[in-house]
């Protein structure tokens, strides 16, 4: 049959054609006939979308069979609204006939007054709630809200519960739309969440008056709402007292959402809130899911601290309380023999829902509160624990030290002995389960507490492991043990690590020939690492090791032995690159072989070499150097399909009854509006791994990268605005430079195949504009900095091919970041007002701002790179951002904005000369006045730029001299000047008076301020400026300048005795040149001066500077 007949007859008059489909559509057994009944209805919504609309609305009003009902509703709401569908041709409504829609809206309200089953009559409400929300803002459906409202009213409780559920939805929709509606919207509720309501309209209205809240804008609407919240905690609490659990969890997913989104509106009652869920978290009778439930809601309002700064912290009673709470759940694990017999490290047996719960709460609620907050709960609660007879109690005291040690890890850092000693006492706990915990604390303690505790307790922590790696009858705790060294010496130096890789490296041996596979993947991982941070250091151990990471590689085949393969790979290749090329150059060959022939036999998908291979590749290059070119043939084919894979997506909506596996870890869930994603992260995980080597190998090979910069470029410029992983992004920013770099160096190395500097010019013209481009999108302001820091060196690579149009994009760009900075900042000096905003959200918000900072920063070398590039012709750019810029020099602008503005003035000054006059007028006073800057950056800034000025600014700069000598005079002159945070400022102070006596003579009173000058040197602290200053000394003494010289030669004793100590530091305070001119001054004065001068400048020399001036003379004669 023809497809128009098919459908003439599932649109004609007799419903069961159409129905039939809809039974195909949900029920088709093959793709087959799922596919044959997709297309006919596709085909029915082309040709006739009122007969389709008006014919789902008929079943839906009509047919008694449930599921054809559910499908309609669900297929109505798809095609009728716009957010229903996935693609905007799905949406009829605009296409339907004018007399269509109203005879649809009386069949859906029809149908939802008589909708018999509850489930059916929710999907229908929200039907009603989308296709509303797209009609009430236009007036399309001016009876909707009153029929509402009469139906609310009425004494039907069903009717009742729609309409909540639908004014639920619409505040989601045109909560604006119905402020005017708030009085009598509040009475309505105020009514349902009363006790005579029943249950379901209980719930429903609780969900109406949640949403309503959280989305009022203004505090005035919110408070009038205030009253509702005892009867919308009286609605979980009488839930709970009539044993309805599923009612009571719906009601405290619903206030735990409310208690993220606007947790002030809960701060009047805030006691008796947190107080009754903490009553239901105690409770022990009640199930585990509403328990967990009530701890959710109380850590997420902890968590809430941008709309709520502090407010918990007021609260510390309740902290203590939850605190015992989450002690409690990690009691709930049980000695499992299962445990002690696993083959893999990760085996939880024993470990309980409870147990696993509580310790992401323990680890969300110090994060959230930090250590003032928790350490002195944890320090009341935990030596109870640790002292009684169950080992549980034990272990869940270590755990608990660990959860907290990210949060904590301030104030636990000023407590470490205290904390350390708690642990390391139970290193000999009789039960196993509670030495793994103390192992499991130690490995947690190095990550958050380093170095700091490596520094000052490496002798007490790494005997202590060693000791642990001895338990042979419990392997998992030697296993455990040897994972703890791996986080130990990963913040470890080398000369912490030396004096124990003796023992270490021996013990760990030995668990690599352990029958035990988990014993012998933790020796191997800590292994590596002990090579990463001992580097050359180890080499004395590398005949003794190599031979069995060697074996391992070569005969660890069985699919059992995958991961330990692995993990020798990666072992094998960060002990090369700790011992370097020589060293490692004889096994690399060998090992490079076995890696090729892997990488061409099949691997299966899940198998972990696949990932370890693609580092250790990288690794190996990073050690070998040019050596490793030939290979790259063979290493990028598979690195690229590895970065080019695509991400493995599933999008549902929102609110469909699709559920990811949440137990699934390699699946992430992210819920973006009305649509919900699920992504699989191995493969996102793959993707970054792979998109860091390419950056490593371009880094790496420089001009030898050549040959796969187009397919890398290619690659990696999209993944630029890749929103699914952060460290594909940030992978993909810092290849830009090096792909640049590399370029540039082939075609001037002449290794670039024939190309000249056009292929420059062309790369450039494709990276820079997407990295604009993808800086203007980003979301993270850590990743903004790291942008504005590649795009920087992008400029200094290829800053001549730039063209005006992309140098004013990326002064546009900048402008954006400088406003959206700005703003970000104005709205956390908003949240430092609110009441209960404390000390502890202070330190916070200052570790916010000092991101800003960092970003600051990168937008001032991104500006001094385009001023010192393009000089002169990048002053009408820098007019443009003189209104961005000179608000930073304001009093309360950070120090750190204030040292960017004037370093970005320091470069026009320096790089545009005699261009830059015309802004000395505006910029000077701010220069000078920052010269005395409470901050010592800020100081080195201003007179450094005043050093600049007094060289280039001529007759501009003159009037200003006295003024300045005076500013510089002060900085030399402080009490601390030559302390280690003033020292720059000082030097750059003397080089900047230096620069007034070259250049400004006839404005001083030279007798005095050129002796003063040479009694400052030499300067010692930057290096950069004092081979200037020494520089410009010796020119002054090649030409006798009567004030350096002084009176009857006064001052040469100083002169000389300068000259000594520059030479006597190498080539740390003059150029070679410097030097060499230096000696050539001494020998002329030591034939020169007559006898008696010389003698006593001689002798005012110290003995050693005598001994050194004798032999660098004698040498150099």
């Amino acid at each position: 049959m023809a497809t128009e007949q098919q459908v003439a007859l599932i649109l004609g008059s007799d419903p069961t054609h159409l129905e039939s489909l809809i039974q195909t559509l949900t029920s088709a057994t093959t793709n087959d006939q799922r596919a044959q009944a997709e297309s006919l209805f596709n085909a029915c919504r082309q040709a006739q979308p009122d007969s389709l609309c008006l014919g789902l609305a008929s079943l839906l009003h009509s047919s008694p069979n449930p599921e054809t009902r559910t499908v309609s509703a669900v297929l109505l709401r798809r095609h009728l609204t716009p957010r229903g569908g996935d693609d905007s041709s799905s949406f009829l409504w605009p296409r339907l006939s004018p007399s269509t829609p109203s005879t649809l809206k009386s069949l859906l309200l029809t149908s939802l007054h008589r909708e018999p089953v509850t489930s059916i009559a929710k999907k229908l409400s929200h039907t009603v709630a989308e296709l509303a929300s797209a009609l009430l803002p236009n007036n399309a459906w001016p009876d909707l809200l009153p029929l509402l409202f009469q139906w609310v009213t009425s004494d039907q409780p069903k009717l009742q519960e729609i309409s909540l559920l639908i004014f639920a939805e619409l505040a989601d929709y045109v909560g604006e739309a119905l402020i005017p509606q708030l009085t009598t919207l509040h009475a309505v509720f105020l009514r349902c969440l009363g006790p005579s309501s029943t249950s379901d309209v209980r719930i429903a209205a609780l969900a109406a008056s949640i949403n309503f809240v959280q989305r009022l804008t203004s505090s005035s609407d919110r408070d009038r709402f205030q009253d509702l919240l005892p009867l919308m905690m009286q609605t979980l609490t009488e839930a709970l007292n009539s044993g309805q659990e599923a009612t009571a969890q719906e009601a405290l997913e619903l206030l735990i959402e409310l208690a993220g989104t606007e947790p002030r509106f809960l701060r009047r009652q805030i006691v008796e809130v947190v107080g009754s869920m903490l009553q239901v978290a105690e409770a022990e009778s009640l199930e585990e899911g509403t328990r967990h439930l009530a701890i959710e809601f109380v850590v997420t309002l902890a968590e809430a601290r941008e709309r709520a700064p502090g407010m918990m912290r007021k609260l510390p009673q309740f902290i203590r309380r939850l605190f015992g709470v989450l002690m409690n759940l990690l009691l709930d694990v049980e000695d499992d023999p299962t445990w002690h017999s696993a083959e893999l490290e990760n085996e939880d047996a024993g470990e309980t829902s409870n147990y696993g719960f509580g310790q992401e709460c323990l680890d969300r609620l110090a994060i959230s509160l930090g250590g003032n907050t928790i350490v002195p709960v944890a320090s009341e609660l935990l030596p109870g624990y640790l002292a009684a007879p169950e080992w549980q109690k034990h272990h869940a005291a270590l755990i608990a030290l660990a959860q907290i040690a990210e949060g904590c890890s301030k104030v636990m850092i000023k407590n470490l002995e205290h904390v350390l000693s708690m642990v390391l006492s139970s290193f000999s706990d009789a039960h196993p389960r509670a030495r793994w915990a103390a192992i499991n604390a130690i490995g947690q303690l190095s990550t958050d507490l380093g170095p700091d505790l490596q520094t000052k307790y490496h002798h007490l922590v790494l005997p202590a492991l060693a000791g642990a790696m001895d338990d042979f009858q419990n392997p998992r705790v030697q296993a455990h043990a040897a994972s703890a060294v791996l986080n130990f010496t990963e913040n470890c130096t080398p000369e912490i690590l030396t004096p124990y890789l003796d023992g270490i490296v021996s013990k760990l041996l030995v668990l690599l020939q352990n029958g035990k596979q988990m014993v012998q993947e933790a020796a191997l991982t800590a292994l590596a690492s002990v090579a990463d941070s001992s580097q050359e250091q180890f080499q004395k151990y590398y005949d003794a090791v190599i031979p069995y990471l060697k074996a391992i590689l070569m005969n660890a085949n069985d699919k059992s032995n995958r991961m330990l393969r692995a993990k020798a790979m990666e072992c094998i290749s960060l002990v090369g690159m700790a011992v370097g090329k020589e060293k490692f150059r004889d096994d690399a060959k060998q090992v490079m072989d076995v890696l090729m022939s892997l990488q061409q036999s099949q691997l299966e998908a899940d198998d972990p070499t696949s990932s370890y291979m693609l580092q250790a590749w990288a690794r190996l290059c990073k050690c070998l150097g040019q050596d490793f070119l030939p290979y790259m043939g063979f290493v990028m084919p598979p690195l690229l399909q590895s970065a080019q894979l695509k991400p493995d997506v599933t999008i549902t909506s929102a609110d469909s009854d699709t559920e990811f596996d949440n137990d699934d870890d390699s699946i992430e869930t992210i819920t973006l509006g009305d649509k919900r994603i699920g992504i699989k992260t191995s493969v996102l995980e793959e993707k970054a791994t792979a998109c860091n080597m390419l950056c490593c190998y371009a880094d790496e090979l420089k001009e030898g990268f050549f040959p796969w910069i187009d397919q890398v470029a290619f690659t990696l410029v999209p993944l630029l605005k890749f929103y699914f992983h952060e460290e594909v992004r940030k992978a993909a920013v810092s290849a830009m430079p090096e792909l640049l770099s590399s370029a540039k160096s082939a075609v001037e190395k002449g290794q670039a195949q024939g190309r000249d500097e056009t292929y420059i010019k062309q790369l450039s013209d494709y990276i820079i504009p997407n990295l604009v481009e993808a800086l203007h999108k980003e979301p993270e302001v850590e990743i903004c900095a790291s942008m504005l820091d590649a795009l920087n060196e992008c400029i200094q690579v290829s800053g001549p091919h730039l063209d005006e149009k992309q140098v004013r994009s990326i002064v546009d760009e900048i402008k954006q970041v400088i406003t959206a900075s700005s703003s970000r900042k104005l709205e956390r000096a908003e949240r430092a007002k609110e009441e209960d905003f404390d000390a502890e959200e202070r330190e916070l918000l200052k570790e916010e701002n000092e991101q800003e900072e960092e970003l600051f920063d990168q937008v001032g070398d991104c500006l001094g790179t385009l001023i010192k590039t393009f000089r002169g012709s990048f002053l009408p750019f820098f007019d443009e951002l003189s209104s961005y810029l000179t608000p930073m020099f304001g009093k309360d602008k950070t120090s750190e904005e204030r040292r960017i503005a004037i370093c970005i003035f320091d470069d026009v000054a320096e790089h545009c000369r005699e261009a830059a006059l015309k802004y000395y007028d505006s910029y000077l006073p701010f220069l000078l006045e920052a010269c005395n800057d409470e901050y010592p950056d800020v100081r080195q800034a201003a007179v450094y730029g005043v050093g600049v000025c007094a060289e280039y600014g001529g007759s501009v700069f003159k009037p200003l001299v006295g003024e300045a000598l005076s500013r510089l005079d002060a900085v030399m002159r402080h009490p601390d000047a030559l302390h280690s945070d003033n020292i720059m400022a000082y030097d750059n102070a003397v080089s900047a008076v230096g620069k007034i006596c070259q250049f400004h003579r006839d404005s001083i009173n030279a007798a005095q301020v050129v002796p003063a000058w040479l009694s400052c040197l030499p300067i010692k602290g930057d290096l950069i400026e004092a081979k200037v200053v020494h520089d410009q000394l010796c020119s002054m003494v090649e030409r006798s300048d009567r004030e350096l010289i002084g009176p009857n030669n006064q001052y040469l004793p100083k002169i000389v005795a300068v000259f000594a100590e520059i030479l006597c530091a190498g080539n740390d305070l003059a150029t070679e040149q410097t030097s060499s001119r230096i000696i050539n001054l001494l020998r002329q004065l030591q034939q020169t001066l007559p006898p008696h001068t010389l003698a006593s400048t001689w002798s005012s020399l110290q003995p050693q500077q005598q001994l050194a001036l004798q032999s660098i003379l004698s040498i150099s004669t």
